[in-house]
């Protein structure tokens, strides 16, 4: 937004919300710079650094640049164009004028009462992120973890029929509990490991104990 367009959108604005009706009618000169849009009171909004760069504004904006207002009488308009082209614009001239009326054109003024530029055209926001209740649910993958490892203790030896503990390092024969044989039991036709409780083989079927 340039500074004429800028200083034109706070004419209106100040008009609008003082009084509307004067939108659509001639405004004196005089009126705009000392009291609907004063320097002091606008610098800031206007974005201008001096008083002089206010006057030129408003020297450009009567001299009918940007079409926004019609300057009445015409012979103050010309002699507002005619001073801009100059290498060092006289800015007293605005002072020294008399009964210059300045009417707001339609299109610029339905312009200025909608929404500022930057704001008609910016992007849209973007969407708000999901909610947790939106988030879709997964069930949680376990992480897979270091391998177990081995232990080094030695499982003490049990009793093959009745489950009790047998001494460790040393020979089991038969079980000091129950008396039965801890040696491994061989079938006799196929020579196939037996254990302990079997009537036949797996392995060829014969009957467990018989030759």
């Amino acid at each position: 937004m340039t500074d004429l367009e800028r200083f034109f959108r706070r004419l209106v604005g100040n008009l609008a919300s003082t009084d509307p009706a004067r939108l659509h009618r001639p405004i004196p000169l005089e009126d705009v710079r000392l009291s609907i849009v004063p320097y002091r009171v606008n610098r800031r909004a206007l974005g201008l650094e001096s008083s002089e760069d206010y006057e030129l504004v408003l020297l450009r904006l009567c001299a009918g640049e940007g079409g926004f207002v019609r300057t009445e009488p015409e012979d103050a308009r010309a002699r507002f164009a005619q001073e801009l082209r100059g290498t060092n614009p006289d800015l007293d001239i605005l002072g020294a004028a008399e009964n210059v009326l300045l009417t707001l054109r339609s299109e610029p003024l339905a312009r200025a009462l909608g929404p500022e530029p930057e704001v008609s055209y910016a992007p849209p926001a973007p969407p708000p992120p999901p909610q947790p209740s939106d988030v879709p649910e997964f069930p949680e993958l376990d992480e897979p973890g270091e391998p177990e490892a081995p232990t080094d203790e030695p499982v003490p030896p049990h009793c093959l029929y009745c489950g009790g503990a047998l001494p460790p390092h040393r020979t089991i024969n038969f079980c000091p509990h129950c008396g039965q044989s801890q040696t491994v039991a061989v079938c006799t036709h196929c020579h196939g490991e037996l254990e302990p409780g079997w009537r036949h083989c797996v392995s060829c079927g014969a009957a467990v104990g018989q030759g």
